[in-house]
């Protein structure tokens, strides 16, 4: 029908899994596309840049796209599509917070290269090659996108309507987003489109946490054979369910693995790393400042553990200011 409205679905710097979660909506993709007509989604249809290039202005009515923006087609193709978009729906932890590949940003392009295609143990080139944004070859011109020093979350390049987190987003709250763009029902503009409170408050396991939880170690969850019923900090291991927004179906938690916080802050929270290091350092119990620095130090990765996610859109953010482009 060519009066539906139009949707765009788009991966960006990202593993795929955001576009997998939509397929992973099973039967019901059927139901949205009756109501929409899908006009991109590279993954999955053959449409081409210059079909979107051609249309009106606002003719697409929601934009999803996920992944983070980490060079120059990225950022390219998010500027087309929110001029032809009526909405843009950040998609995935990627794309919300700058995801796992925005801890890249605590290096540079030029270490990244250098690992990549020098010294890495199975790279082999002698050469010493690297990508080149434009490289004559037999008088013809190759391009490549431009790969910034730096990862972007996706409303640092362009202003985005709403936003999905997740790593990827569980199918429930992808079918809600579908349903209540096509109810005109959404919430108001800059709202995420999932529960606003902490992942604990939904976790079946905060009924055995103790009225004060004492941390005289910390265990990396390979480390200890965790009680499955037990809240996962009152045996030491790091989860970051206190921190993180709810609405993933605990998914993580279900198969005893702690939370990582793919779901990120919940609202008014400006940094999701520092609030929980803060809460985290409350709760450790030593009497001298050695005993406090040994259970600190067991925290081999700090920025894993409490950045994972949000690297890129935190106070952190990267680990020397410099031009996207440099």
């Amino acid at each position: 029908m060519a009066d539906k409205p139009k949707v765009a679905i788009c991966w960006f710097g990202g593993c795929g899994g955001c576009d997998e979660a939509v397929v992973d909506l099973n039967e019901d993709i059927l139901k949205v596309t009756n109501a929409f007509d899908i006009i991109l989604w590279p993954v999955a249809l053959d449409f081409k840049y210059h079909h979107i290039e051609a249309m009106k202005d606002k003719e697409i009515t929601l934009s999803i796209i996920n992944g983070s923006v980490r060079n120059s087609e990225h950022e390219e193709l998010a500027h087309l599509l929110r001029k032809k978009s009526e909405l843009v729906l950040a998609f995935g932890a990627c794309a919300c917070f700058g995801g796992t590949p925005g801890m890249a940003n605590l290096t540079t392009k030029k270490d990244i290269f250098q690992w990549v295609y020098g010294d890495a143990p199975t790279v082999v080139n002698p050469e010493h090659n690297v990508p080149q944004t434009i490289t004559m070859k037999n008088g013809n011109s190759l391009t490549l996108p431009e790969f910034y020093n730096q990862v972007f979350p996706l409303n640092n390049i362009i202003d985005v309507d709403y936003y999905l987190p997740g790593c990827p987003p569980p199918p429930d709250l992808i079918f809600e987003v579908a349903r209540a763009a096509i109810a005109g029902d959404l919430p108001p503009k800059g709202s995420t489109l999932a529960p606003d409170t902490a992942l604990c408050d939904v976790c079946a396991r905060n009924k055995t946490k103790p009225e004060r939880l004492a941390i005289t170690e910390i265990k990396r969850i390979h480390e200890i054979e965790a009680d499955p019923e037990k809240c996962f900090l009152a045996q030491g291991v790091v989860c970051l369910g206190p921190a993180t927004r709810r609405g993933c179906g605990e998914v993580c938690i279900n198969i005893n693995l702690p939370c990582r916080g793919c779901f990120g802050p919940v609202e008014g929270v400006a940094d999701m790393g520092a609030k929980y290091l803060s809460a985290l350092a409350s709760l450790i119990a030593a009497e001298t400042e050695d005993g406090r620095k040994k259970i600190a130090d067991e925290l081999d990765d700090p920025v894993g553990y409490f950045y994972r996610f949000t690297t890129a859109s935190s106070l952190l953010r990267k680990r020397r200011e410099a031009s996207k482009k440099a």
